[in-house]
């Protein structure tokens, strides 16, 4: 495996691993990021991995969001309707991975960033400096990563409207007592927790770890078809003229940089809504 280019891989032990995402300005999503990701799972696999960490080295962003300035991408997409998603391909992969993951969350996890934490097994979260959320309705676009499948069975169906119809930001606190992620902790003891945890897990037997994460996904988890359709949907929408027009002000803004657009983002996304016949088409 070649070093990767969008996180730093640490293995802590044989059975203890952290990926710490590290990809600047603003820690996106992308097809490398994955594929990267991808090859770190085959390995955690075929060496018996128990517990794998996921934090980010930028304490301003956990994960953005995907990068939205990949055309080509989009004309793969949709020129080849009937091909899984690498990134819904990941997520689904994540869930059923046969050892412990653990999202440890300071920083902004917005977009594909709360779909990957959603694809976690436990989710942990700095009360001062977590920032979660799904903000794609404000692009005229349904999320794409599995939300809409996945925040039901956490947060209940009244909060998961609430979440993808708002776009709004949820700070460490609000994300604990809605159930999307499990605790929050005050900054300075995230880290100790997260480790301690991830710890304990490792020391056990790896078969009985692959075991309950069985069982619990037998009774948890939803049909795969289910996530492939939604980012369907999200690729169909980044075609239309509604999510075109917003993406184009927001990236002349700043979108993808480090720049207030990123850090208040659904404040942004309002003020350049589509409006059919208006002057701002």
């Amino acid at each position: 495996m070649t070093s990767p280019t969008r996180f730093a891989l640490t293995e802590h032990s044989p059975t203890f691993w952290r990926v710490t995402f590290d990809n600047p300005p603003v820690n996106l999503v992308d097809g490398a990021f994955t594929a990267e990701l991808d090859d770190v799972f085959t390995r955690a696999e075929d060496e018996g991995v128990a517990v794998m960490v996921f934090d980010s080295a930028d304490p301003e962003f956990y994960l953005a969001h995907y990068d939205l300035s990949a055309k080509d991408e989009l004309e793969h997409v949709l020129a080849h309707p009937e091909e899984v998603h690498p990134f819904t391909a990941l997520l689904t992969r994540l869930t059923k991975l046969p050892l412990a993951t653990i999202s440890s969350v300071r920083g902004i996890a917005r977009g594909a960033g709360s779909e990957f934490l959603l694809a976690t097994d436990m989710r942990f979260a700095s009360r001062e400096k977590a920032v979660i959320g799904q903000f794609e309705i404000g692009m005229s676009a349904i999320a794409g990563g599995g939300p809409a499948t996945r925040l039901p069975g956490l947060v209940g169906r009244g909060r998961t409207f609430e979440i993808l119809y708002g776009g709004l930001d949820l700070d460490g606190a609000r994300a604990e007592q809605y159930g999307y992620v499990n605790r929050a902790f005050p900054d300075a003891e995230l880290d100790g927790f997260v480790d301690a945890l991830a710890s304990r897990i490792a020391s056990f037997d790896l078969q009985t770890i692959k075991d309950v994460k069985h069982f619990v996904n037998v009774a948890t988890l939803r049909p795969d078809a289910e996530f492939k359709d939604q980012m369907d949907a999200f690729w169909a929408a980044a075609n239309r003229p509604a999510q075109q027009h917003v993406a184009q002000q927001l990236f002349a803004a700043g979108l993808q940089q480090r720049s207030d657009v990123e850090r208040e983002l659904p404040h942004w996304v309002t003020r350049f809504q589509y409006r059919p016949g208006s002057e701002q088409q």
